[in-house]
Formats: structure tokens, sequence, C-alpha cells
């Protein structure tokens, strides 16, 4: 019999600070073979990223790891640093859950994935080839026009897919997934996992797959490893955990979703903002004269209305649109076409006569990592608007209100004096979160807000956006492509592709018979992996 690629054994991790070790991983083993797909499954803090750091020995220096690796018959923990260079980015390959900070803002896409096949040995004049054919092969359009795109060029969504090509692109024997299809939407997220298991099916590779998404689980892995504050506490075939789950956790986890439905709109409720042929139009000059030849049309043409207490779920796959519309408006960014904020088109009004309206126009970021400062405390992020928009508060009162904000988005206010860095991604997100809610605004674009999130605190978020928006008539744009999260929060629906409207409307009705073929496609993709064909995927 045939030794497994990876064996760990009795893996302990922990933390030194201020001569004291905090555990935070214990006594953690596994094995994967070639071939296979474990999944590691578990909420947010419960040890999963930090158990696959350990394996490549990506962990910090104040961290300490016991216990056992065994990588192909080698010792990882007792590998050399050159031993350790040859083992990453060839035979263990790695894609993180935040792709904006992996990726180096200051290169192109090309140099940042041509350097890991020159480090590795691929001749120069091969590289180019290698990076266009790698790109396709995650779905980024015209991948060789690409080529020169830097990391804020580009979606959420095809960020992450760079990423999966820059983990790919020297076919791993290792591949180690930490939530890969998070930032995706569905129909790419089905592309993604069809190719993963193609590889895995043609190069006999083996994946970690971290994902607190268990629909995905199902589809994909072949083992599963339930963690829970550090510790395994359930292993096995998925077939047979997912049939009759054992620990209580377990069940928990498998029962947690987003449930019930969006009420209908109401509308008696005030009008609070309108849209009318809204466009957002980005120039592209090119020759010496730096003419304009042409128009990236990122929004063009939308009519929207959102009314007080009222959720309007915007849905379309990376580079629709849908977030630019957010931006559009909140005047974050430049657009041509009327924004009517309660009777008062705002369209027109600089920083200084907006800033006002800040305190009612709030958004949440998709990428938390990016959105909070890293040299601030959680106090001071959550605090800041409060300093601006209600100056005479006192430094009491503010801390008050930091509190509640945090105690509703299910974090511990003891560690508000804690750094971004400190706190998993899902946490970093509900930090996002209680930023945008300490100001009680009137409306606020949430833009991917659970798409970190596990799938109970993904149920927790969604109770407590409805009930926020039922004691104080908040409005939401909800801009997502975890369709499930929509269904359970959106009275409306715009669908958006290349900058327009496939289809709009009352939610309930859309979701019962949708009527374009972009938006069934999309709610295969959703609601059933496999039903998505790739002429489907294709659109």
């Amino acid at each position: 019999m045939t030794s497994p690629l990876l064996h760990v054994t009795g893996l302990g991790i922990g933390f030194q600070a201020r001569g004291a070790l905090t555990p935070v991983v214990q006594d953690v083993g596994f094995t994967l073979e070639k071939g296979r797909t474990l999944a590691l499954v578990g909420e947010s803090g419960s040890g999963k990223s930090i158990t696959a750091l350990s394996l490549a020995r990506l962990l910090p220096p104040a961290a300490r790891v016991t216990g056992h690796i065994n990588f192909a018959g080698d010792d990882v923990l007792a590998m050399s640093e050159r031993q350790l260079r040859a083992l990453r980015g060839r035979k263990i390959t790695m894609v993180f859950q935040e792709p904006m900070s992996s990726l180096n803002p200051l290169h192109s896409i090309e140099r940042q994935i041509g350097e890991i096949l020159e480090l590795h040995g691929t001749r120069k004049r091969d590289i180019r080839d290698r990076v266009v054919a790698a790109l396709a092969e995650v779905g980024i359009p015209d991948p060789a026009g690409r080529l020169g795109a830097y990391p804020h060029q580009l979606s959420g969504g095809q960020r992450q897919r760079v990423m999966i090509a820059m983990a790919l692109v020297n076919r791993p024997d290792l591949f180690i997934a930490d939530e890969p299809t998070t930032a995706l939407d569905v129909t790419v997220q089905a592309q993604i996992l069809a190719l993963l298991k193609d590889l895995q099916t043609r190069l006999g590779m083996a994946m970690l797959f971290i994902t607190h998404d268990l629909g995905i689980v199902r589809k994909i892995a072949d083992d599963v490893a339930v963690m829970q504050k550090g510790r395994i506490v359930e292993a096995g075939p998925a077939a047979s955990l997912f049939a009759g789950p054992q620990h209580p956790y377990t069940k928990m986890l498998l029962a947690a979703e987003p449930k019930g439905a969006a009420p209908a709109v109401d509308t008696t409720r005030p009008l609070l903002l309108q849209t009318g042929d809204l466009k957002v139009w980005f120039p592209v000059r090119r020759g010496l004269m730096r003419r304009v030849v042409s128009h990236i049309k990122a929004v063009d043409g939308i009519s929207l209305q959102v009314r007080a207490g009222h959720t309007l779920g915007i849905v379309g796959e990376s580079g629709s649109g849908k977030t630019t519309l957010g931006l559009a408006i909140l005047r974050l960014i430049r657009s041509q076409g009327p924004i009517i904020w309660l009777g008062k088109d705002i369209s027109s009004l600089n920083s200084t006569a907006m800033r006002p309206l800040r305190r009612d126009l709030q958004v949440v970021f998709q990428d938390p990592f990016g959105s909070l400062s890293p040299r601030m405390s959680v106090a001071q992020i959550v605090e800041e608007g409060l300093r601006i928009q209600n100056s005479s508060l006192t430094a009491t009162e503010r801390r008050s209100r930091v509190t509640a904000a945090l105690a509703a988005t299910d974090l511990d206010p003891a560690t508000m004096d804690r750094f971004p860095h400190e706190f998993s991604g899902g946490q970093r997100q509900r930090i996002a979160i209680a930023r945008a809610l300490v100001l009680e605004p009137k409306f606020i674009v949430l833009d991917e807000p659970t798409s970190a999130l596990d799938m109970s605190v993904q149920a927790q978020i969604v109770t407590l956006l409805r009930d926020l928006q039922a004691r104080h008539g908040i409005a939401y744009m909800f801009i997502s492509h975890d369709l499930k999260v929509v269904k359970a929060l959106a009275s409306d629906l715009i669908i958006m592709k290349g900058g327009k409207v496939m289809e709009s409307g009352p939610a309930a009705p859309i979701f019962a018979a949708p009527q374009h073929p972009y938006t069934r496609a999309l709610f295969a993709a959703a609601f059933n992996i496999e039903a998505v064909s790739a002429a489907e995927v294709a659109g």
C-alpha cells in the first residue's frame, strides 16, 4: 500500500507573546492521498487557515509548531529554508482568502504569475505563453489583453481567478485552497470547481479545500474534517458525514443557512433613492495624443428606486458593473444621470456638500482587509465616523456606541483594542459591518458583505440586517453572488451583465420563474452547480 502524499499527526500551534504561549490548534491529524480532496470545515477562528499555513511553514516567527508534517516522505518541520523555497510554489501551492492582500499592487498580472514560473525553472521565452494559457484556464476574458493589468484594475472575482492561475501554473502536487471561490460569482464558481476536478484527474493533484460553504464541500470533497476551537471534532468520508453527522457541532453547521424570504415591497414607504439612466463610462485612450477611441461601459443606463425599509438585490457575474453601480450612487466615482436622494439631485454635489450626507449613506466593501486600516485598532476604525459626524460625543459615549455596534455583529467588544491582522477574514468583515452600522444610516450599500463569513454567521448577519431594517427602516442595496442570501433579504432584484440590466422586478416571481436565459443560468449554478453546462457558463 502506497504512503499518503500528506500525513499530519499531533499538530499543535501556539503563538508566543509577552512570555506566554497561546494555543490555537491542538492535536490535529489527518492524511491526504494523491488525487483526493480533503475539505477542512469550520467557523471563522476555528484554526483552519492556521493549520493550512503550517503545512508549508508560512506561519509568522511568533508561532510555535509541534507534531509531525510529512509531505511526500519528507519532514516539513525539519526542512531548511532552501528546501522550503523549492517546495513552495512548485510542489505545494496555496490560494489565500483575500486576493487583494496577496497580489502586489505595483506589479502587473503577467509579472506576478511569470515570477513563480521563472523561480522554478521555466525558460523566459516560454513564460508569456504559459501565463496567457493559465489566465484562459481560469476564465479571464481576453487573457492576452489583461497581461499588463494591475490588481486594482480587476474586479474581486477576477483577482481571485488570477490567484488560482498563479497557484496552478506549475502543476503542484498539493493545492491548498483557502476559500478559493469566496469572491467568485456562481457561474464562475462552477467553472473553477470543474477546472480543479479536471486538473486533479489529469495530474493526480491532491487538494486541501478550506471553505465555509457546505454546498461546495458536497460537490468537491472526498473526505471532510470538521474543526472547532482548534481541534478536529469529526472526520470521515464526505458522503457518510453528510448522511449521518455525529457531532453536535457538525449537525449545527449542516443546518445553518440563511432562511426565510424578504417581505414584499411596501409602496407606501417613503422613497429614499432613485436614479434615471445612470451611466459610468470609462474612456479608453490610445496613441501619442492619448485620444479617446472608445469607452468601457461599466454601468450603461440603470434606473432604480429604493424605499425606506426596502432591500434591492444586485446580482451578476464579476465585472458586470454591480460594485461600480453602488460606488456611483454613493458619489464615490463619477457618473452621468440624476441620483435623487430624499427628493434632491446629488449627482453634481462636490465632496464638501456630500460630507453631511455620508452619515446616512454608508457602505460595506467586499474586501475587508483592504478597507480596514492596519494602523488603527478596531475601536478607532469603528468610531472614526462618529468623530467626524458626531463631534459632540465624548470619548466614553463613542466607546459605548462602538461596544454596541460590535456586539450587534457578534464580535466580542473586549477585542476592540486589537488590530485587523489579529482577526480572521470573517471577523474582519463583521468589523466593516459594525463601522457602517455605528452611524445609524438610512441607506447602506452592502458589497458582498457575507461572502467571507461561514454559514452560521451568514445566517446571523441576515437576521441582524433584517432586525435593523425592521427597527430603523434602513434601506439596503445588497450586491452579492450568493443567491441564497439574496433570496432571504431582497424584495426587488436587478440582474446585471456587461453594465446593463438583463432582468429586474420583484424578487419572488423572478426566483420562482426567471425569464431571461442569463438569469436562469445564474440560478441553476447557485442552487445546483452540476446543472450548469459549459455553454451556459460562457453565456
